[in-house]
């Protein structure tokens, strides 16, 4: 599985591996189904939510 960073869009992320959205909702992103969200890096969506992007890394990476 590919190794996830804070640099790599949402929409990436998701293209990798659509049960990501899981793990990214239970981190506080409802709106992953919007257009500007897929185009956001992980770190700017982290911010925009308050969420710590480590964990948030960790937690996606963690994923088999």
């Amino acid at each position: 599985m590919a190794k996830i960073n804070k640099n790599m869009t949402i929409g990436d992320v998701l293209k990798i591996n659509p049960t990501y959205a899981e793990i990214l909702m239970d981190f506080g992103m409802g709106c992953i189904g919007c257009p500007a969200s897929l185009a956001e890096t992980v770190e700017e969506a982290a911010m925009v939510h308050g969420i710590n992007v480590r964990k948030l890394i960790k937690a996606l990476n963690e994923v088999e």
